[in-house]
């Protein structure tokens, strides 16, 4: 009994802590006999062991526990640090696509839409005059204290100066002050309706017809584009209330309220031009019904009048055919075919007369009518004007160029003085073909227009080419030494025009570039050619268009007196040499000579 009542005991005192135990120990020891206290002392250890080794073993498993509890505590915290990291993720990629969205939304107002950069300027207006005000407060602010230290003084100078700077952005948008849209709103004013009473107002009126069809468009247009605005912001207004409620910035809160307010003007000039359209719609509508039936009406009375006049052709043609039938060898033909045109024509103007003639405008309307036979009798005016046209649109023909006229066989040589409407004026000058030719010059010669499309015309001075290939011919005889005669008539040419000649180069050069010029040899060129009673020299060289003559007698002279102190060249004459005892001299060539 006593053993079974330790067994129990030790069973208690597994769930008792340390000083339980001990007293548990010391009062079970108290209770056992002294007889029995030896027996049972080597159970009593025995038992105290297994005590210690259960408590050991209990502390071990708290502990096991106790580092479990906290490995899944450190775990759940990990895992819902993850979670909120995650969600934060999630968070800033749903702001950053809202973020894009409210950028294209932004971007597409900024570029494409009128009425979103029209507002831009009132905005711009409104944020410096906030700021114009933040810094008037601010600057009373530094005012009202009695004295500033030197950082303060710098920072009033600053707000100072920022103060001025605003001021003078406000003055220049000044015009964006109250309503933005006040001019965009406003309909465009239509020019006077008119009034469909000719066949020429009738292209009057379709054209106004399809002004005020462009107008209506453009209109529409706007209207169109102000809607898109309107639904863009609300867009964007919808967008900053969820970047609002998902983020704590208050940058969106600003804006948010901002945009609301842009919104609320958006939609109040919406309201505004689509009533305003609405209007000028219906008020377009009806001038365009008035004006077709002004048209309507205009061609119905034209149709009128065009089967009276055509009925009265026939009879004209019917008239002319007896006439030609029956009096056309009768002296009073010519007379009376006379007055049958002449009374076709004034019954044809009377109609017109009749049916048109309202007003004084309508006159000009009728005046129009005759301008096809006016243009007919003045047709040489009217191409002459023509011809003006050309002229100064081609440029072929300018003040100043020296040109050369052909008509009936005789040549004008002279420089244009003047061009008119109708005609040119040359102003003759003594030239090669006064000289040889015409043996008169200094007159005013008057050359119509129309004369560039039927007679031909040369321009000595075209495109800033001032200068033209002049010659000189003589003779020599045929047994003197030719090949010296050209040596020298090259080497004066030369020499003498060697200014033109580099001019006339540049002059080539620049002319390529307009005109496919291939042939642009600027030397003066020598020719020989057997005549009739010698040999025939040709000298030619580049020359002023308006002096040839000048220097044509300074070569010519030169080349007379080089040829004079030569022994073996003479000049020949309309003379026969004989040789009635010899053969013919033929001097030999000299060795290197020149050719050309």
């Amino acid at each position: 009994m006593k053993i079974v009542f330790i067994f129990v005991l030790l069973f208690f005192s597994a769930f008792a802590d340390s000083n339980i135990t001990q007293k548990s120990d010391k009062t079970l020891l108290e209770t056992i006999t002294p007889e029995n206290s030896e027996k049972n002392a080597k159970s009593i250890a025995i038992i105290a062991k297994a005590i210690d080794k259960k408590k050991r073993e209990e502390e071990e498993k708290k502990k096991e526990e106790l580092e479990a509890k906290k490995r899944a505590e450190e775990e759940k915290r990990l895992l819902k640090k993850a979670e909120r990291i995650k969600e934060e993720k999630l968070l800033q990629t749903r702001i950053d696509e809202l973020e894009e969205k409210k950028r294209n939304i932004d971007k597409e107002l900024s570029k494409d839409n009128i009425w979103a950069n029209q507002y831009l300027p009132y905005e711009t207006y409104q944020e410096l005059e906030i700021k114009h005000k933040k810094y008037a407060d601010e600057i009373e602010e530094y005012n009202k204290e009695e004295s500033l230290s030197n950082k303060e003084k710098l920072e009033l100078k600053r707000l100072k100066d920022e103060y001025k700077i605003i001021e003078g952005k406000l003055s220049q948008l000044s015009d964006y002050k109250k309503d933005p849209f006040s001019n965009m709103v406003k309909i465009k004013e239509l020019d006077p309706e008119p009034k469909i009473t000719n066949p020429i107002s009738i292209l009057d009126g379709i054209s106004y017809q399809k002004q005020l069809k462009s107008i209506k468009e453009e209109n529409e247009e706007k209207y169109n584009s102000l809607s898109e605005a309107v639904i863009k912001l609300q867009e964007k207004v919808a967008l900053l209330k969820k970047l609002t409620l998902l983020s704590k910035q208050k940058k969106y809160v600003r804006e948010l309220k901002a945009t609301q307010q842009k919104l609320k003007d958006f939609e109040d000039t919406l309201r505004i031009y689509k009533t305003s359209i609405e209007t000028f719609s219906q008020h377009i509508s009806q001038i365009s019904l008035r004006i077709d039936e002004g048209i309507d009406k205009e061609i119905k009375k034209l149709v009128v009048i065009g089967a009276t006049i055509g009925s009265l052709l026939l009879f004209l043609f019917l008239i002319k055919f007896l006439i030609n039938k029956y009096m056309s060898e009768n002296d009073f033909f010519y007379g009376i075919n006379k007055i049958v045109n002449g009374s076709f024509i004034v019954i044809i103007v009377m109609i017109l007369l009749f049916s048109y003639i309202e007003n004084v405008k309508n006159l000009m309307t009728i005046l129009s009518f005759a301008s096809a036979g006016i243009a007919i009798a003045l047709k040489d005016w009217f191409m002459s004007i023509l011809g003006w046209v050309v002229i100064w649109v081609s440029g072929s023909v300018h003040v100043g160029d020296r040109m050369k006229f052909v008509k009936d066989g005789t040549e004008y040589v002279g420089d244009v003085v003047d061009i008119s409407i109708l005609r040119m004026t040359l102003h003759e000058d003594v030239t090669f073909t006064s000289v040889y030719k015409n043996r008169r010059t200094g007159r005013i010669i008057f050359i119509p227009n129309n004369y560039i499309f039927t007679g031909m015309i040369a321009n000595y001075s075209h495109a800033g080419l001032k200068t033209v290939w002049d010659g000189i011919d003589f003779y020599i005889t045929f047994d003197s030494n030719a090949s010296k005669a050209q040596y020298i008539s090259k080497d004066v040419a030369r020499k003498f025009s060697k200014g033109y000649t580099e001019m006339t180069r540049k002059q080539l050069n620049r002319l390529r570039s307009k005109y496919s010029v291939r042939n642009t040899a600027v030397e003066p060129r020598i020719f020989a050619f057997l005549d009739n009673y010698g040999i025939r020299i040709s000298v030619w060289y580049l020359t002023n268009s308006y002096a040839t003559l000048t220097l044509r007698s300074t070569i010519s002279m030169e080349i007379l007196s080089r040829i004079q102190k030569e022994d073996d060249i003479e000049l020949a004459l309309p003379s026969q040499s004989l040789y009635m005892d010899k053969s013919a001299p033929r001097p030999p060539l000299p060795e290197n000579s020149e050719i050309i």
